[in-house]
């Protein structure tokens, strides 16, 4: 577990700068071994370049110094890289860090585990033959469960990160139900897909009639009941904001946020390239971000960006909607029961 206070009055100030990307995502390798049902990565496996460890780490020495405080690392499975025990230590030392595995690799990464803010561990049902099917390994739902059990016994921060479709959106909340009473902080994802869009920074996935989601209610339904859940349980990791603009796109169709890419977040691929979201081209390499973030050019790429309706990721819906020092402190008020949990167990541990 990374020692907070260490670096919490440096995460304050960046907090409390603004104009900056507070939220950043390193895709660290397109190398995976799940053949998830919702993705495409595994399928696009001919090129595996990847930075080097020096690479990675002058890399985030530059988001530090831009300014982002929140880091989340994912792939593909990061912990697939040799180098990801040096890489979370020193990612930890600056950001409040979360490390994403499909549950196949946690135990035997533990000890680099230990290092970061937050784990999780995508798991998208309790049906253990249904998880299998959408994640397409045998056994997956057995190894993601045992990893989250050991994780949470090791003390480390670990959640469960379920993506939301048409295959488990009924089973959502008696999901949420199971883990928050067995101490497990839930967060989740919501199935989406990319658009053709040429030279993006990342493919992750087309449009699958199997996963979408057409029960527009039925979503509608779960937001509530989220919210009502999060009166009474903490460890519900998503805000109250997030779930009433999730509730209003799928009541009416419309959008309460517009997308901050490149002004409250950003996306670094496997290759140090830097985009405003996986879905757009690389616009510069991330060693040469900081000459050019307050440029004319950045400039025009946010406005455009910000008139993008072409997706519902809810990671960058949350990104967007959390991208000022208002709406940060907003996180501490909607989470404040979360705070208060994650403090103790810090001092506890």
């Amino acid at each position: 577990m990374a020692q907070l206070p260490s670096k919490s009055l440096s995460l304050l100030k960046r907090f409390l700068t603004p104009n900056k990307p507070y939220h950043a995502q390193w895709l660290l390798t397109r190398r995976c071994n799940y053949r998830c049902r919702s993705c495409d990565v595994w399928r696009e496996q001919e090129d595996l370049k990847e930075l080097s460890t020096d690479q990675v780490k002058l890399g985030l020495d530059i988001l530090r110094k831009l300014g982002v405080a929140e880091l989340v690392l994912s792939g593909g499975n990061p912990l697939l890289r040799d180098d990801i025990d040096e890489i979370i230590e020193y990612a930890s030392r600056f950001f409040i860090t979360t490390v994403y595995d499909n549950g196949s690799m946690a135990v035997r990464k533990i000890d680099a585990l230990r290092n970061a803010d937050f784990v999780a561990i995508s798991l998208d049902t309790l049906d253990e033959k249904k998880n299998d099917y959408m994640k397409g390994v045998p056994g997956a739902w057995r190894k993601a469960m045992q990893a989250i059990q050991t994780l949470q016994e090791e003390g480390i921060f670990v959640g469960v990160s379920p993506t939301i479709s048409r295959l488990n959106m009924h089973e959502i909340i008696d999901f949420t139900t199971y883990f928050i009473h067995h101490g497990i902080p839930v967060w989740y994802c919501l199935y989406w897909y990319d658009c053709p869009i040429k030279n993006q920074l990342f493919t992750i996935g087309k449009k699958s009639n199997e996963l979408e989601i057409t029960d527009r209610k039925a979503m509608v339904d779960i937001c509530d009941k989220l919210v009502e859940l999060k009166r009474e349980h903490p460890r519900i990791f998503i805000t109250n904001k997030t779930l009433s603009a999730l509730r209003h796109f799928f009541l009416n169709g419309q959008r309460t946020w517009k997308c901050t890419a490149l002004q409250g977040f950003l996306m670094v691929d496997h290759l140090g390239r830097v985009a405003g979201c996986h879905l757009r081209k690389p616009v510069v390499s991330l060693f040469e971000l900081l000459d050019v973030w307050d440029s004319p050019r950045f400039e025009r790429l946010r406005k455009e960006y910000s008139e993008c309706t072409r997706c519902a990721y809810l990671c960058y819906i949350f990104y967007s909607l959390y991208s000022t020092i208002p709406t940060n402190m907003g996180i501490i008020r909607d989470q404040r029961k979360n705070i208060e949990w994650l403090l103790t167990e810090v001092v506890r541990t």
